[in-house]
């Protein structure tokens, strides 16, 4: 990041050792010499240029300018007027940030001009005092912070719970309705749906008097991407063991974090290999992917609320012939270290206001034990313990069953029965094939399959199963209609018999 130029501007002779001061203090600072680059004239090398152009010139190119004020005037030009004041005319005209600093209290006896300078500069701008050198450097610090602060080019609270730039009309009122439906039956959240939208948001603490925080974005946005650009998961899945062109299936989902992590979880589940039992011991056909849903959910959660926005960085999760892998821009708390991860600990979110509502909602748990999950169930799904790395970020990699290089959910149905079945056969369709048993609702054939995202399961599920022809609608001249159900065709009866004498 370019430093920003700051013009330190005084009577030099009354100012020699507080101007030196100020500059080494400027430079040095571990903080301040990180975002600025003070300017003192005297150590501008010699130029062909006269001082008084030399002083406008650096105030034009400053982007702030510090005035110290004291007892003297300084030297006046032909109009009576001393380049402390040309430079703060200046640097006003110019609408430069101006922090002014006055020595000293109002029983030094001053120059009438110096004076009456003081007395125009307090009329519009609050200007400080000071009496020795470590005072005006702790004003100058105290200025500089809250600068930094209103550029937003430094936080002293979580990214979160930082005022965005949208307005409650960029709250979609139904994703918060919606919430708190969910909410209530999860958690037994206090308010109803029918509250407004605005108490809803003050109650979780996302808004604060009309500022909206980046969490009521980040939850509830119309258009998230608008107002946090790098809010978004790239999803990828390789045949092999490496990142190789070209990627068989490659998605970038936008939205809010709900959005994002049922998106997520469902494209990795729709890849997975995947057992689909019968109705023999149970009500409904179990279905049992090959890393639980639990575990995949918890990894893509965790990266997704407890990633640090702050970062150009995108969430990226990939699924490789034998490991799934998820990454985000983020860290773990200092009280917290790798080792821990396998037990109980302490819940420190890193984001604690997106956190929350998340919790509400049922997609993390409170009690830290979300990872501790993770190791329990890959042991009794017989895969190799989770391994988590910071690696300019922070990385887990669950593995895949032994068998899964040769076993790709995506693997082709070869061969013809009767003319009807042949080709290439999406896990997705076949999923809905092996699961659909006599008329059965779009949402109960997503619930046995334990897909959350209801768009994702119509365009990437049913609606190509029906083109393919190995479904139909009940009703099919009306799609939504109220009582819809969905069943196999002959085709698909085929195609079913098919998968169950391959996999024998």
């Amino acid at each position: 990041m370019k430093k920003m130029n700051i013009f330190i501007s005084s009577v030099q002779k009354e100012f020699a050792k507080e101007r030196q001061t100020l500059y080494y203090y400027l430079m040095h600072d571990p903080l301040l010499g990180s975002f600025f680059e003070p300017f003192l004239f005297e150590n501008l090398p010699a130029i062909d240029q006269t001082p008084d152009k030399s002083y406008i010139s650096e105030v034009t190119k400053c982007d702030i300018y510090i005035g110290l004020f004291g007892a003297e005037y300084g030297f006046e030009d032909t109009n009576g007027i001393f380049p402390t004041e040309k430079e703060y005319i200046e640097a006003t005209k110019l609408h430069k940030s101006r922090f002014i600093y006055v020595k000293g209290d109002s029983s030094i006896k001053r120059h009438p001009k110096i004076k009456k300078l003081i007395e125009k500069v307090s009329s519009t701008i609050v200007r400080k005092r000071f009496n020795a050198e470590a005072e005006l450097n702790t004003c100058v610090y105290a200025s500089l912070i809250n600068y930094l602060k209103e550029k937003e080019l430094i936080r002293t609270c979580p990214f979160d719970a930082a005022s965005s730039n949208a307005i409650i009309n960029d709250i979609d009122g139904e994703k918060v309705r919606a919430f708190v439906t969910k909410a209530r039956s999860i958690r037994n959240f206090p308010l109803a749906t029918s509250a407004s939208v605005n108490k809803i948001l003050v109650h979780l603490n996302i808004l604060n008097q009309t500022h909206l925080t980046n969490a009521a974005i980040l939850l509830f946005g119309k258009n998230t991407q608008k107002f946090i650009q790098c809010s978004e998961v790239k999803c990828a899945h390789f045949h092999g063991k490496q990142v190789a062109k070209p990627i068989p299936s490659y998605q970038l989902y936008k939205g809010d974090v709900f959005e994002l992590v049922d998106k997520s979880v469902d494209f990795i589940l729709s890849k997975l290999n995947v057992e689909v039992g019968t109705r023999d011991t149970e009500n409904q056909v179990p279905v049992k992917y090959e890393i639980p849903r639990a575990v995949v959910s918890e990894a893509i959660v965790n990266a997704i609320a407890h990633r640090d926005y702050s970062s150009n960085g995108s969430v990226q999760v990939m699924l490789f012939s034998d490991r799934l892998e998820i990454w985000n821009p983020g860290s773990l708390p200092s009280s917290l270290t790798l080792k821990q991860l396998k037990e109980i600990h302490g819940s420190v979110p890193f984001n604690p206001l997106l956190a929350e509502p998340m919790y509400l909602a049922g997609y993390i748990e409170k009690l830290g034990s979300g990872t501790q999950d993770m190791f329990k169930l890959c042991e009794e799904a017989g895969l190799k313990e989770p391994k988590f790395s910071l690696d300019d970020g922070f990385r887990v990699i669950v593995w895949r069953s032994k068998d899964a290089v040769n076993r790709e959910a995506t693997m082709e149905v070869s061969g013809e029965v009767s003319g009807e079945v042949s080709g290439e056969v999406s896990g997705e369709v076949k999923r809905v094939v092996l699961v659909l048993d006599g008329e059965m609702k779009r949402i109960k054939i997503q619930e046995i399959l334990d897909l959350k995202h209801q768009e994702y399961f119509r365009n990437n599920y049913l609606l190509p199963s029906l083109e393919s022809g190995y479904i139909e609608m009940t009703f099919p001249d009306s799609p939504y209609h109220p009582k819809q159900r969905y069943r196999l065709t002959k085709k698909g009866e085929l195609l079913k018999k098919l998968i169950k004498k391959t996999k024998k």
